[in-house]
C-alpha cells in the first residue's frame, strides 16, 4: 500500500488503546507500514508531521 501511495497515513477512529484487540486494525496497520494515527487532534498533528517528512 505504501509503495503505491508513499504519502499516505491512516486515521483510525477507534481509540488507540483498543487497536491490538482487532485483527482488521492490525492488518491495516501492517499494510500502512505503521503509519496509523488516532482520529484526535494529537493524532492529526502526528499524521501531518509524518506526511511532511
Amino acid at each position: 500500500m505504501t509503495r503505491t501511495y508513499p504519502a499516505a497515513v491512516w486515521l483510525n477512529p477507534v481509540p488507540e488503546p483498543e487497536w491490538d484487540f482487532t485483527y482488521s486494525i492490525q492488518m491495516v496497520r501492517q499494510l500502512m507500514g505503521g503509519r496509523m494515527y488516532p482520529l484526535t487532534l494529537e493524532g492529526l498533528d502526528r499524521a501531518m508531521r509524518e506526511l511532511v517528512r
